[in-house]
């Protein structure tokens, strides 16, 4: 099963950092472009049931979870655990991946599913982590977390292997954050991330 986890793409809530450079207008339509473009990404995979994980309204039909209560840790765990319930095992991923392979999230349910590992980390560029797969998810596994800090990923991957499930490490990846990551969302996005930014630079 594969997870997406989103905020609802609202002005003002999402991309705040990018928001303070392109408006909050703006920072809304590529998130709602960045979306889709995930969504399309795992729905084409076969033998993978996506499930949008999200508080608020969503910009298309899909199987949505809510997210709850709860700091970044609880909301993904609890989401974890009931996908890992569900399906065996679970895959949590972010929006703001642009071009990010199916072979990666193949290569970690492949892993997860055959049992070569209990637990996959995608480390991101920014030193958190763009993917995160368990096949078991103990009580607390992600509590207590130093979320959105350049340790994040190394203080998950500490935590995942005191459990007893030393995490298969992907080929690292980018997000979005900043004006200067456009760039990289025009060689390297999705069909409707890079339609937004083509509608831009017409205006």
């Amino acid at each position: 099963m594969i997870l997406v986890f989103a905020k609802e793409p609202a002005p003002g809530t999402v991309k705040t950092r990018l928001a303070q450079r392109i408006g909050p207008e703006r920072a809304a339509e590529l998130a709602v472009a960045f979306l889709r473009d995930t969504w399309e990404l795992v729905a084409s995979m076969p033998g993978l049931s996506p499930v949008l994980v999200l508080d608020g309204a969503t910009p298309f039909p899909a199987e949505v979870w809510p997210q709850g209560d709860g700091d970044l840790g609880a909301r993904m765990e609890r989401a974890l655990r009931r996908g890992i319930e569900a399906a065996g095992f679970a895959i949590a991923i972010g929006t703001d991946l642009p071009g990010l392979p199916a072979a990666r999230l193949r290569q970690a349910a492949d892993a997860l599913q055959s049992g070569r590992a209990a637990s996959v980390l995608g480390p991101a560029e920014d030193g958190g982590f763009y993917l995160i797969g368990l096949s078991r998810c103990p009580p607390g596994a992600l509590s207590g977390l130093p979320w959105s800090t350049p340790s994040t990923c190394e203080a998950t991957e500490a935590r995942l292997t005191e459990l007893g499930m030393p995490p298969l490490r992907l080929e690292q990846w980018f997000d979005v954050d900043e004006a200067k990551d456009l760039e990289r969302v025009r060689q390297h996005g999705g069909a409707h991330a890079r339609a937004v930014l083509a509608g831009w630079e017409r205006r």
